[in-house]
């Protein structure tokens, strides 16, 4: 598979551009996998679809998690939409510069919610969340704000 590169700030300009899909692809599996190290049992939804992007449960299933993952193939904002409605789920991972070095940040909704900023034209909101906002050392590599899962008996 080629990869198309183009400058991306103060990153390199041999910086892999991936599809958007891809990207997205690539940001949910490595959350996946990150959960699975940790030892949850993890099942991405439905792509595309209204909702969170992961559901897991520990080993005992005493505690089930959903999570909103959101990835980037540089350092850039999160576009959260015309309304703060879709920011759901437990915890949101927010994946930037995942074809190269993905970093991983762990917010919860109303951490998004209250560090999102609005622009509003003609009538019309939009919502974004800055990196600087979300790029704090409290959510990076956050891993223990979502926590390991219980283990199943006898482990």
């Amino acid at each position: 598979m080629e990869h198309q590169t183009e400058p991306m700030g103060e990153y390199p300009s041999t910086t892999p551009r991936l599809d958007p899909q891809i990207t997205g692809n690539v940001g949910l599996y490595y959350c996946c996998y990150r959960l699975s190290l940790m030892g949850w049992n993890v099942m991405p939804t439905a792509r595309n679809a209204r909702g969170v992007d992961v559901i897991a449960y520990d080993q005992v299933a005493s505690r089930m998690i959903s999570i909103q993952v959101k990835a980037l193939s540089a350092r850039a904002a999160v576009p959260l939409g015309t309304s703060l409605d879709k920011v759901m789920g437990q915890y949101w991972v927010i994946l930037n510069r995942v074809a190269t070095a993905p970093t991983a940040f762990i917010l919860e909704p109303a951490e998004v919610k209250a560090l999102a900023k609005c622009n509003v034209k003609d009538g019309k909101s939009t919502y974004w969340l800055d990196p600087p906002k979300y790029e704090r050392d409290e959510f990076r590599e956050a891993w223990q704000r979502i926590g390991q899962a219980s283990p199943a008996p006898g482990l």
